[in-house]
């Protein structure tokens, strides 16, 4: 189901308004439900998979905190199935592309077709947020879940099921089971996320993505200065769209009362790469922080370690958003990144300079867009073109002048307008004494949703494209 739909937008309505007027006692009822219904509304066969990981994750758990001896196999029985599942859904024909390209290297002539099997939406985010629960149990950090409506619904909570954030069950469980009441200031604040989320996601994203789709999707008939403002297109781009997801998850999460964690924190203002990466994709960095870097001994057995510990989990994270060796890639040159970083300057958190702060950014910005070439580059050997050819010869413009006309840039500005004006809203109370104008808040915030949703209705037939993050 399509987050930037007016069809999304009744379902969401209809599940708030249900889950209000149920006693307390039969919500997790309704939002598991819900939850299932969203997941499977495509392709109700994906739901045997979420089950299974959701069955087999939940009796482990169980299993290590009611036998210790044999904790540690049954944790490996968690990370087989689940990651297993995420293998052969994922992995599986890229693993068999590479077995028989080593093997043509031998003399072989084996081949075999690609199995060309559906990777199910947000398998890789409900696989970690499943593994992390087992892991802390493990740990003996939380106590195991005995109600099994309620894990399955940590596991597949609607709004953050399909592109996260990879919640932690400490964090998201207690709020899942208190009982909520209906509240006018979440209702302020989810729609002004929701707002946010929808100019980010359908006005700014969505139009990026036509002149990045036009540029890198016939990369030869495209000058080197083309192809470098496609490039920054896309980094905004997939801001907007990865972002704009989290905001709406957000959103629609917290007029049910319920927090999710910020995904983003201003990202291309980041100093360093470190820095970036503690402010893009927030949930999966402490993900691999907590769960590979930590486990391979962090910074805490020198500085080859420490540097070689950083590369790895890299590697991981490129192997983790697809499989393709251009997102390892991807992955790969971020490590270097902070090898780099960490070699140079240590773990120095920021500069002491303004100057310093600001060149820092300027660099940190262009080295996270020469990366996304790899990210967003149809295969290796295109972004090998569309680096030879940023590098060589530039003919101006004229690529992305002939995409957009003058009303396309005006609309454009306009929207960043609006989405400049809901971030930077007023916060909003409905407290006794508040010195906020709350109604002219309120009537603002859906003034900038209408706009959204407006656009969406009339440029793109009533929804946004598919968001870039689906596809992981």
């Amino acid at each position: 189901m399509n987050f930037v739909s007016l069809f999304f937008l009744a379902y969401l309505l209809l599940v708030v308004l249900v889950h209000f007027l149920l006693p307390h006692r039969f919500r997790y009822l309704w939002l598991l439900a819900a939850s299932y219904f969203f997941y499977g509304f495509a392709n109700p066969w994906l739901l045997f998979l979420i089950v299974g990981v959701t069955l087999v994750t939940y009796l482990t758990a169980l299993g290590i905190h009611r036998f210790p001896k044999a904790k540690k196999w049954l944790l490996a029985l968690a990370f087989f199935v689940s990651l297993g599942s995420l293998f052969v859904f994922k992995y599986l024909d890229f693993a068999i592309d590479g077995v028989i390209k080593l093997s043509h290297l031998f003399g072989s002539s084996w081949q075999m077709d690609a199995l060309n099997i559906i990777l199910p939406v947000g398998i890789s985010f409900y696989t970690f947020q499943a593994l992390s629960y087992v892991v802390d149990v493990y740990r003996e950090k939380i106590e195991p879940e005995k109600h099994i409506g309620y894990y399955a619904l940590f596991i597949s909570y609607f709004p953050q099921l399909v592109a996260g954030p990879i919640e932690r069950f400490d964090k998201l469980m207690p709020q899942l089971k208190m009982e909520r009441r209906f509240d006018k200031e979440n209702l302020a604040i989810g729609a002004r996320y929701l707002a946010s989320g929808y100019l980010k996601k359908v006005v700014v994203a969505d139009f990026l993505a036509i002149a990045v789709n036009a540029i890198f999707g016939d990369v030869l008939s495209h000058d080197g200065g083309a192809l470098f403002m496609a490039t920054i297109l896309f980094a905004f781009q997939i801001y907007g769209d990865f972002s704009g997801y989290s905001d709406i998850a957000k959103g629609a999460s917290k007029i049910l009362g319920i927090d999710l964690m910020e995904n983003f924190d201003q990202p291309y203002l980041s100093s360093t790469p470190r820095e970036f990466w503690r402010r893009w994709h927030i949930s999966l960095s402490r993900w691999f922080s907590d769960y590979v870097y930590i486990p391979l001994g962090g910074n805490r057995k020198g500085k080859f370690r420490e540097c070689l510990n950083l590369f790895l989990v890299f590697l991981l994270s490129g192997l983790w958003h697809g499989a393709n060796i251009k997102f390892v890639i991807w992955g790969a040159l971020h490590g270097v990144y902070l090898i780099i970083e960490t070699l140079i300057f240590g773990r120095k958190k920021e500069f002491s300079s303004c100057w310093a702060r600001w060149l820092g950014r300027f660099v940190t910005f262009l080295l996270v867009c020469f990366a996304w070439i790899f990210f967003r580059a149809n295969s290796l050997q295109e972004a090998g073109t569309i680096i030879t050819k940023i590098f060589s010869g530039w003919d101006g413009f004229r690529g992305i002048a002939s995409i957009y006309d003058a009303a396309s840039w005006v609309r454009l500005a306009f929207a960043l307008l609006c989405l400049f004006s809901c971030a930077y809203l007023p916060s909003i109370s409905f407290e006794k004494g508040a010195d906020h104008n709350v109604y002219a808040g309120l009537c603002l915030v859906f003034a900038v949703f209408v706009i959204a949703l407006s656009w969406a209705l009339l440029y793109q037939g009533g929804q946004g494209g598919e968001f870039i993050y689906f596809q992981f």
